[in-house]
């Protein structure tokens, strides 16, 4: 038996357009605009764009967003950080041979119970011994367990995104593995978000816009 055939243009005709919004604490401009049928396929999407396209700063070209919409208000849709990641030619561009790379994966909890994933790397400017990366990594460790725990989810998204900014993590990681061996470069390579604000824990519930279009699918195949 053959496929129903599906109306592609007629469905496109009427989906509407939705504006979505980073959050208040990245200025919660407009990052892109979406289409769907029903605002309910809306969250769980998710948008990346360049923290440059926010700050229009170049030297945040290399820092990707990633967005993920948890609700809709009218014509807007709301988003919060699902992830954080530099660019991996940036990445490679800082390791140099006769020098170290010491990387560390850590899970922590923000203070509003957010869990994170947080990867940190620092760079020196010449080869480190073994016991020197031990320490190193172990700083690294103290000072996200000493600093994570205290801020909220909003204000450690900006501590790990604005490296350049005094009183960011990687501002913090730097004064201290700086009294071990010279330092070249300390960055927050990545953050992904275990699990999200509380304000956005409703999008676990709510079917995606693929599971949705399936369905009705199936549906109109059975009927």
């Amino acid at each position: 038996m053959p496929r129903p055939k599906v109306a592609t243009r007629e469905s496109w005709r009427i989906k509407k357009w939705y504006d979505v919004v980073a959050p208040e604490s990245l200025g919660g401009m407009v990052i892109a605009s979406v289409p769907a049928l029903d605002p309910s396929y809306l969250p769980g999407r998710t948008v990346e764009i360049t923290l440059y396209d926010i700050t229009g700063d170049f030297t945040h070209v290399n820092t990707k967003l990633k967005f993920q919409i948890y609700g809709v208000d009218g014509t807007t849709a709301k988003t919060f950080v699902k992830g954080v990641e530099l660019m991996r030619d940036y990445l490679r561009s800082l390791t140099r041979r006769k020098s170290s790379k010491i990387a560390l994966i850590h899970k922590l909890t923000t203070k509003d119970g957010v869990t994170v994933r947080v990867t940190a790397v620092t760079w020196t400017q010449f080869r480190c011994k073994s016991s020197q990366k031990r320490s190193i990594r172990l700083l690294m460790k103290e000072v996200l367990e000493s600093k994570v725990p205290q801020m909220t989810f909003d204000d450690f998204v900006k501590a790990a995104v604005f490296s350049d900014q005094e009183g960011s993590l990687a501002q913090e990681i730097t004064a201290r593995v700086r009294k071990i061996c010279s330092i070249r470069k300390v960055e927050i390579a990545k953050v992904k978000v275990l699990t999200p604000p509380s304000y956005a824990t409703s999008i676990a519930a709510v079917p995606t816009a693929q599971q949705a279009v399936k369905a009705g699918q199936q549906s109109a195949v059975v009927s």
